[in-house]
Protein backbone atom coordinates (compact mmCIF):
# COMPACT_ATOMS: atom_id res chain seq x y z
CA UNK A 1 0.00 0.00 0.00
CA UNK A 2 1.26 3.42 -1.16
CA UNK A 3 0.87 6.56 1.43
CA UNK A 4 1.69 10.29 -0.89
CA UNK A 5 2.59 13.28 1.55
CA UNK A 6 4.34 16.52 0.28
CA UNK A 7 8.01 17.25 1.25
CA UNK A 8 9.73 20.86 1.70
CA UNK A 9 13.14 20.31 0.87
CA UNK A 10 16.00 23.23 1.26
CA UNK A 11 17.18 24.99 -1.73
CA UNK A 12 20.48 22.75 -1.27
CA UNK A 13 18.91 19.68 -1.18
CA UNK A 14 16.37 20.55 -3.83
CA UNK A 15 19.49 21.12 -5.93
CA UNK A 16 20.99 17.61 -5.16
CA UNK A 17 18.03 15.90 -5.86
CA UNK A 18 17.42 17.70 -9.26
CA UNK A 19 21.29 16.77 -10.76
CA UNK A 20 20.40 13.12 -9.10
CA UNK A 21 17.26 13.12 -11.17
CA UNK A 22 19.48 14.21 -14.41
CA UNK A 23 22.33 11.82 -13.58
CA UNK A 24 19.57 8.90 -13.40
CA UNK A 25 18.08 10.07 -16.80
CA UNK A 26 21.53 9.97 -18.64
CA UNK A 27 21.98 6.70 -16.94
CA UNK A 28 18.55 5.20 -18.65
CA UNK A 29 19.23 6.77 -21.60
CA UNK A 30 23.01 5.01 -21.78
CA UNK A 31 21.27 1.60 -21.00
CA UNK A 32 18.58 1.80 -23.41
CA UNK A 33 21.64 3.04 -26.00
CA UNK A 34 23.26 -0.56 -25.63
CA UNK A 35 19.71 -2.60 -25.67
CA UNK A 36 18.71 -0.81 -29.21
CA UNK A 37 22.35 -1.34 -30.30
CA UNK A 38 22.80 -4.79 -29.33
CA UNK A 39 19.09 -5.25 -30.79
CA UNK A 40 20.00 -3.09 -34.15
CA UNK A 41 23.40 -5.55 -35.02
CA UNK A 42 21.44 -8.65 -34.75
CA UNK A 43 19.02 -7.29 -37.35
CA UNK A 44 21.86 -7.52 -40.02
CA UNK A 45 23.05 -10.53 -41.76
CA UNK A 46 26.78 -10.74 -40.84
CA UNK A 47 27.66 -11.55 -44.58
CA UNK A 48 25.77 -7.85 -45.38
CA UNK A 49 28.13 -5.21 -47.03
CA UNK A 50 28.84 -2.29 -44.69
CA UNK A 51 27.82 0.43 -46.98
CA UNK A 52 24.13 -0.56 -46.11
CA UNK A 53 24.74 -2.27 -43.25
CA UNK A 54 27.27 -3.43 -40.47
CA UNK A 55 27.35 -6.16 -37.95
CA UNK A 56 28.87 -3.54 -35.24
CA UNK A 57 28.33 -5.77 -32.31
CA UNK A 58 30.28 -9.05 -31.86
CA UNK A 59 28.92 -12.57 -31.48
CA UNK A 60 30.07 -13.14 -28.10
CA UNK A 61 28.89 -10.37 -26.55
CA UNK A 62 26.05 -11.51 -24.73
CA UNK A 63 22.70 -9.69 -24.62
CA UNK A 64 22.84 -6.33 -22.40
CA UNK A 65 20.06 -7.77 -19.38
CA UNK A 66 19.43 -6.81 -15.86
CA UNK A 67 22.63 -8.64 -14.18
CA UNK A 68 24.68 -7.99 -17.49
CA UNK A 69 23.76 -3.80 -17.25
CA UNK A 70 24.22 -3.79 -13.60
CA UNK A 71 27.53 -5.15 -13.78
CA UNK A 72 28.40 -2.28 -16.35
CA UNK A 73 27.67 0.04 -13.79
CA UNK A 74 30.10 -0.62 -11.32
CA UNK A 75 32.69 -0.58 -14.27
CA UNK A 76 31.03 2.93 -15.24
CA UNK A 77 30.98 4.60 -11.66
CA UNK A 78 34.88 3.79 -11.67
CA UNK A 79 35.56 6.61 -14.07
CA UNK A 80 32.41 8.77 -13.89
CA UNK A 81 32.42 10.69 -10.92
CA UNK A 82 28.65 11.47 -11.07
CA UNK A 83 27.48 8.60 -10.97
CA UNK A 84 28.87 7.89 -7.40
CA UNK A 85 27.20 11.34 -6.01
CA UNK A 86 24.01 8.60 -6.45
CA UNK A 87 23.12 6.31 -3.86
CA UNK A 88 23.93 2.98 -5.08
CA UNK A 89 20.21 1.31 -4.62
CA UNK A 90 19.18 4.45 -6.77
CA UNK A 91 21.32 3.76 -10.00
CA UNK A 92 20.19 0.00 -9.34
CA UNK A 93 16.72 1.07 -9.69
CA UNK A 94 17.21 3.32 -13.03
CA UNK A 95 18.43 -0.02 -14.35
CA UNK A 96 15.65 -2.84 -13.09
CA UNK A 97 13.08 -0.01 -14.23
CA UNK A 98 14.50 -0.16 -18.04
CA UNK A 99 14.19 -3.53 -17.77
CA UNK A 100 10.82 -3.41 -16.32
CA UNK A 101 10.05 -1.51 -19.28
CA UNK A 102 11.94 -4.15 -21.55
CA UNK A 103 9.51 -7.28 -20.09
CA UNK A 104 6.21 -4.92 -20.19
CA UNK A 105 6.88 -4.73 -24.19
CA UNK A 106 8.29 -8.27 -24.63
CA UNK A 107 5.29 -10.37 -23.03
CA UNK A 108 2.41 -8.06 -22.44
CA UNK A 109 2.83 -5.82 -25.44
CA UNK A 110 3.53 -2.88 -24.11
CA UNK A 111 4.97 0.21 -26.60
CA UNK A 112 9.13 0.26 -26.47
CA UNK A 113 10.97 1.83 -23.78
CA UNK A 114 11.68 5.15 -24.87
CA UNK A 115 14.41 7.88 -24.30
CA UNK A 116 14.00 10.19 -21.70
CA UNK A 117 14.10 13.94 -22.85
CA UNK A 118 15.12 16.39 -20.16
CA UNK A 119 12.34 16.62 -17.36
CA UNK A 120 10.67 13.71 -18.22
CA UNK A 121 12.48 11.66 -15.63
CA UNK A 122 10.61 12.54 -12.82
CA UNK A 123 11.37 9.95 -9.77
CA UNK A 124 13.73 7.97 -8.14
CA UNK A 125 13.41 5.08 -5.33
CA UNK A 126 14.94 4.24 -2.21
CA UNK A 127 13.91 0.73 -2.39
CA UNK A 128 14.57 -0.38 1.52
CA UNK A 129 15.03 1.05 4.85
CA UNK A 130 15.99 -1.16 7.59
CA UNK A 131 14.26 0.89 9.88
CA UNK A 132 11.95 4.06 10.35
CA UNK A 133 12.96 6.96 8.33
CA UNK A 134 10.00 9.17 9.95
CA UNK A 135 10.69 11.74 13.10
CA UNK A 136 9.20 14.14 14.08
CA UNK A 137 8.30 15.93 11.28
CA UNK A 138 11.34 15.19 8.95
CA UNK A 139 12.01 12.50 6.62
CA UNK A 140 15.68 11.19 6.41
CA UNK A 141 16.81 10.10 3.18
CA UNK A 142 20.20 8.47 2.38
CA UNK A 143 22.71 11.19 1.04
CA UNK A 144 19.98 13.94 0.98
CA UNK A 145 19.50 14.11 5.02
CA UNK A 146 16.65 15.20 6.86
CA UNK A 147 13.77 16.79 4.90
CA UNK A 148 10.61 18.62 6.08
CA UNK A 149 7.41 16.37 5.40
CA UNK A 150 3.78 17.28 5.83
CA UNK A 151 2.99 13.51 7.58
CA UNK A 152 -1.15 14.42 7.14
CA UNK A 153 -1.71 10.91 7.57
CA UNK A 154 0.13 8.95 10.46
CA UNK A 155 1.79 5.36 9.25
CA UNK A 156 -0.40 2.72 11.17
CA UNK A 157 0.17 0.28 12.88
CA UNK A 158 1.90 -2.80 12.48
CA UNK A 159 3.14 -1.36 9.31
CA UNK A 160 6.89 -1.38 8.19
CA UNK A 161 8.19 1.08 6.36
CA UNK A 162 9.59 -0.79 2.33
CA UNK A 163 10.23 2.26 -0.22
CA UNK A 164 10.31 5.66 -0.54
CA UNK A 165 10.35 6.99 -4.28
CA UNK A 166 10.92 10.60 -4.19
CA UNK A 167 8.57 12.65 -6.78
CA UNK A 168 9.66 16.03 -8.79
CA UNK A 169 6.49 18.05 -10.05
CA UNK A 170 5.90 21.04 -11.92
CA UNK A 171 9.50 21.05 -12.82
CA UNK A 172 11.10 20.91 -9.54
CA UNK A 173 8.98 23.42 -7.54
CA UNK A 174 6.92 20.53 -5.75
CA UNK A 175 8.08 17.64 -4.33
CA UNK A 176 6.30 14.11 -2.75
CA UNK A 177 7.24 10.54 -1.46
CA UNK A 178 5.37 8.01 -1.92
CA UNK A 179 5.80 5.72 1.04
CA UNK A 180 5.31 1.71 0.35
CA UNK A 181 4.22 0.36 3.66
CA UNK A 182 4.07 -3.31 4.38
CA UNK A 183 1.92 -5.15 6.72
CA UNK A 184 2.43 -9.00 7.43
CA UNK A 185 -1.45 -9.67 7.05
CA UNK A 186 -3.40 -10.85 5.14
CA UNK A 187 -6.79 -8.99 3.82
CA UNK A 188 -9.27 -11.27 2.37
CA UNK A 189 -11.18 -9.95 -0.68
CA UNK A 190 -14.74 -8.79 0.03
CA UNK A 191 -17.42 -11.25 -1.01
CA UNK A 192 -20.56 -10.42 -2.90
CA UNK A 193 -23.26 -9.11 -0.57
CA UNK A 194 -25.94 -6.74 0.16
CA UNK A 195 -26.84 -3.62 -2.08
CA UNK A 196 -25.48 -4.06 -5.43
CA UNK A 197 -25.44 -1.02 -7.93
CA UNK A 198 -24.51 -0.41 -11.80
CA UNK A 199 -22.71 2.38 -12.93
CA UNK A 200 -22.82 4.07 -16.48
CA UNK A 201 -20.57 6.82 -17.43
CA UNK A 202 -20.76 9.38 -20.19
CA UNK A 203 -20.20 12.87 -21.69
CA UNK A 204 -23.27 14.39 -21.07
CA UNK A 205 -23.28 13.48 -17.14
CA UNK A 206 -20.44 12.32 -15.80
CA UNK A 207 -22.32 8.99 -14.36
CA UNK A 208 -25.96 7.33 -13.72
CA UNK A 209 -26.56 4.99 -11.30
CA UNK A 210 -29.65 2.07 -10.83
CA UNK A 211 -30.49 4.57 -7.76
CA UNK A 212 -31.57 6.56 -10.56
CA UNK A 213 -28.51 8.83 -9.27
CA UNK A 214 -26.88 11.06 -11.95
CA UNK A 215 -23.76 13.09 -11.60
CA UNK A 216 -22.77 16.06 -13.80
CA UNK A 217 -19.95 16.01 -15.55
CA UNK A 218 -16.98 18.92 -14.92
CA UNK A 219 -14.99 20.05 -17.41
CA UNK A 220 -11.66 20.20 -15.59
CA UNK A 221 -9.66 21.00 -18.71
CA UNK A 222 -11.77 22.83 -20.75
CA UNK A 223 -13.05 25.66 -18.39
CA UNK A 224 -9.34 26.27 -17.93
CA UNK A 225 -7.91 26.01 -21.19
CA UNK A 226 -8.21 29.54 -22.31
CA UNK A 227 -6.20 30.59 -19.40
CA UNK A 228 -3.25 27.19 -20.56
CA UNK A 229 -3.59 28.48 -24.13
CA UNK A 230 -2.37 32.02 -22.89
CA UNK A 231 0.63 30.35 -20.25
CA UNK A 232 1.86 28.06 -23.57
CA UNK A 233 1.58 30.92 -26.28
CA UNK A 234 3.88 32.96 -23.94
CA UNK A 235 5.94 30.63 -23.07
CA UNK A 236 6.68 30.03 -26.70
CA UNK A 237 7.78 33.34 -27.38
CA UNK A 238 10.50 33.11 -24.65
CA UNK A 239 13.90 32.12 -25.67
CA UNK A 240 14.39 28.57 -24.97
CA UNK A 241 16.26 28.04 -22.00
CA UNK A 242 16.95 31.41 -20.45
CA UNK A 243 15.05 32.18 -17.11
CA UNK A 244 12.27 33.96 -18.29
CA UNK A 245 11.29 30.77 -20.40
CA UNK A 246 11.90 28.68 -17.32
CA UNK A 247 9.38 30.51 -15.18
CA UNK A 248 7.15 30.63 -18.14
CA UNK A 249 7.39 26.63 -18.39
CA UNK A 250 6.42 26.09 -14.62
CA UNK A 251 3.92 28.64 -14.92
CA UNK A 252 2.14 26.03 -17.21
CA UNK A 253 3.09 23.14 -14.98
CA UNK A 254 1.18 24.03 -12.38
CA UNK A 255 -1.46 24.72 -14.02
CA UNK A 256 -1.38 21.47 -15.43
CA UNK A 257 -0.96 20.03 -12.14
CA UNK A 258 -4.06 21.95 -10.84
CA UNK A 259 -6.48 20.27 -13.58
CA UNK A 260 -5.12 16.34 -12.48
CA UNK A 261 -5.35 17.06 -8.65
CA UNK A 262 -9.22 18.43 -9.13
CA UNK A 263 -10.08 15.58 -11.72
CA UNK A 264 -8.48 13.10 -9.17
CA UNK A 265 -9.52 14.56 -6.12
CA UNK A 266 -13.90 14.67 -7.78
CA UNK A 267 -12.92 10.91 -9.13
CA UNK A 268 -12.10 9.86 -5.16
CA UNK A 269 -15.00 11.89 -3.45
CA UNK A 270 -17.06 9.89 -6.18
CA UNK A 271 -15.88 6.56 -5.64
CA UNK A 272 -16.41 6.93 -1.75
CA UNK A 273 -20.22 8.32 -2.08
CA UNK A 274 -20.77 5.13 -4.30
CA UNK A 275 -19.42 2.96 -1.56
CA UNK A 276 -21.45 4.75 0.68
CA UNK A 277 -24.65 3.81 -1.01
CA UNK A 278 -23.96 0.39 -1.90
CA UNK A 279 -21.96 -3.01 -1.18
CA UNK A 280 -21.16 -4.15 -4.61
CA UNK A 281 -20.71 -1.85 -7.31
CA UNK A 282 -20.49 -2.91 -11.38
CA UNK A 283 -19.30 -1.34 -14.16
CA UNK A 284 -18.38 -1.69 -18.56
CA UNK A 285 -15.52 -3.17 -19.03
CA UNK A 286 -15.00 -0.11 -22.10
CA UNK A 287 -11.89 -0.08 -23.63
CA UNK A 288 -11.48 4.04 -22.93
CA UNK A 289 -8.84 4.23 -25.04
CA UNK A 290 -10.92 3.81 -28.24
CA UNK A 291 -12.84 6.60 -27.42
CA UNK A 292 -10.43 9.00 -26.95
CA UNK A 293 -9.66 8.38 -30.38
CA UNK A 294 -12.90 9.80 -31.56
CA UNK A 295 -14.07 13.31 -32.11
CA UNK A 296 -15.03 13.64 -28.75
CA UNK A 297 -11.34 12.57 -27.39
CA UNK A 298 -10.98 15.87 -25.32
CA UNK A 299 -14.10 15.68 -23.70
CA UNK A 300 -13.07 11.84 -22.86
CA UNK A 301 -9.79 12.18 -21.63
CA UNK A 302 -10.90 15.27 -19.88
CA UNK A 303 -13.57 12.86 -17.79
CA UNK A 304 -10.56 10.35 -17.37
CA UNK A 305 -12.96 7.63 -17.33
CA UNK A 306 -10.34 4.77 -16.48
CA UNK A 307 -8.65 6.74 -13.50
CA UNK A 308 -12.34 6.87 -12.12
CA UNK A 309 -12.60 3.16 -12.77
CA UNK A 310 -9.32 1.97 -11.07
CA UNK A 311 -9.65 4.31 -8.15
CA UNK A 312 -13.07 3.19 -7.84
CA UNK A 313 -12.02 -0.86 -7.36
CA UNK A 314 -9.21 0.75 -5.34
CA UNK A 315 -12.06 2.15 -2.65
CA UNK A 316 -14.08 -0.37 -2.41
CA UNK A 317 -11.18 -3.19 -2.26
CA UNK A 318 -10.07 -0.51 0.83
CA UNK A 319 -13.39 -0.26 2.43
CA UNK A 320 -14.44 -3.89 1.89
CA UNK A 321 -17.35 -3.77 -1.30
CA UNK A 322 -17.35 -5.63 -3.57
CA UNK A 323 -16.09 -4.65 -7.63
CA UNK A 324 -16.66 -6.76 -10.71
CA UNK A 325 -16.58 -5.65 -14.36
CA UNK A 326 -19.71 -6.73 -17.04
CA UNK A 327 -19.94 -6.87 -20.33
CA UNK A 328 -20.38 -3.26 -22.28
CA UNK A 329 -22.21 -4.95 -25.05
CA UNK A 330 -25.86 -3.57 -25.59
CA UNK A 331 -26.87 -1.78 -22.17
CA UNK A 332 -28.44 1.16 -24.23
CA UNK A 333 -30.12 -1.25 -26.06
CA UNK A 334 -31.77 -3.78 -23.93
CA UNK A 335 -34.94 -2.92 -21.59
CA UNK A 336 -33.74 -3.50 -18.08
CA UNK A 337 -37.69 -4.80 -17.06
CA UNK A 338 -38.26 -7.15 -19.49
CA UNK A 339 -35.21 -7.55 -21.23
CA UNK A 340 -36.03 -6.73 -24.26
CA UNK A 341 -33.77 -5.43 -27.27
CA UNK A 342 -33.79 -3.00 -30.21
CA UNK A 343 -32.06 -0.67 -32.02
CA UNK A 344 -31.69 2.40 -30.09
CA UNK A 345 -30.21 5.60 -31.17
CA UNK A 346 -27.59 7.74 -29.51
CA UNK A 347 -29.92 10.90 -30.13
CA UNK A 348 -32.47 9.15 -28.48
CA UNK A 349 -32.03 10.16 -24.25
CA UNK A 350 -35.25 8.52 -23.32
CA UNK A 351 -35.62 4.46 -23.01
CA UNK A 352 -39.26 3.87 -23.28
CA UNK A 353 -40.27 -0.11 -23.96
CA UNK A 354 -42.56 -1.37 -26.65
CA UNK A 355 -43.03 -4.49 -25.05
CA UNK A 356 -43.51 -3.85 -21.38
CA UNK A 357 -44.02 -0.05 -21.07
CA UNK A 358 -40.96 0.67 -18.76
CA UNK A 359 -40.16 4.50 -19.16
CA UNK A 360 -36.90 5.84 -17.83
CA UNK A 361 -33.45 8.20 -18.34
CA UNK A 362 -31.45 6.35 -21.05
CA UNK A 363 -28.21 6.71 -18.80
CA UNK A 364 -30.35 5.48 -15.76
CA UNK A 365 -31.63 1.91 -17.82
CA UNK A 366 -27.94 1.01 -18.52
CA UNK A 367 -27.03 1.53 -15.43
CA UNK A 368 -30.10 -0.61 -14.49
CA UNK A 369 -28.92 -3.67 -17.42
CA UNK A 370 -25.04 -2.77 -16.02
CA UNK A 371 -26.73 -4.30 -12.43
CA UNK A 372 -28.65 -7.05 -13.45
CA UNK A 373 -25.91 -8.57 -15.40
CA UNK A 374 -23.74 -8.49 -12.24
CA UNK A 375 -26.31 -10.29 -10.65
CA UNK A 376 -26.55 -12.26 -13.08
CA UNK A 377 -22.54 -13.68 -12.43
CA UNK A 378 -23.78 -15.18 -9.27
CA UNK A 379 -25.50 -18.72 -8.54
CA UNK A 380 -28.06 -18.76 -6.08
CA UNK A 381 -29.13 -16.39 -3.68
CA UNK A 382 -27.26 -13.48 -2.21
CA UNK A 383 -26.41 -15.30 0.66
CA UNK A 384 -25.65 -18.43 -1.29
CA UNK A 385 -23.00 -16.55 -4.07
CA UNK A 386 -20.08 -17.59 -4.83
CA UNK A 387 -17.33 -15.99 -6.86
CA UNK A 388 -17.03 -16.29 -10.46
CA UNK A 389 -13.70 -17.05 -12.58
CA UNK A 390 -14.55 -14.13 -14.76
CA UNK A 391 -14.95 -11.17 -11.97
CA UNK A 392 -11.99 -9.12 -11.14
CA UNK A 393 -12.09 -8.82 -7.19
CA UNK A 394 -10.12 -5.42 -5.99
CA UNK A 395 -6.55 -6.11 -6.04
CA UNK A 396 -6.11 -8.85 -8.39
CA UNK A 397 -4.96 -8.05 -11.95
CA UNK A 398 -5.71 -9.84 -15.63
Amino acid sequence: MNYTYRIYPSAAQQKLMLSWLETCRRLYNRCLRDLKDWMNSRKCLIDRCSINREYIISLDIPFPGYMEQKRQLTQWKKTEPELKEVHSQVTQDVVKRLHNSWESFRQRGRGFPRFKKYGRYQSFLFPQFATNPIKGGQLKLPKIGLVDINLHREIPDGFKIKGVRVVSRCRGTKWFVVITIQADVIVPDPPSFGRAIGVDVGLIDFLATSDRLTISRPKFFVDLQRQLKLLQRRASRKQKRSKNWEKAQIKVARLHHKIANTRKDFHLKIAHQLCDQADSIFVEDIDYRVMAKGFLGKHSLDASFGQFRELLKWVCWKRGKFFAVVDHRGTSKQCPNCGNEWDNKLSIRWHTCDECGYSNNRDIASAEVICNRGIKKYPGTIGERKLPADCVLPGETR
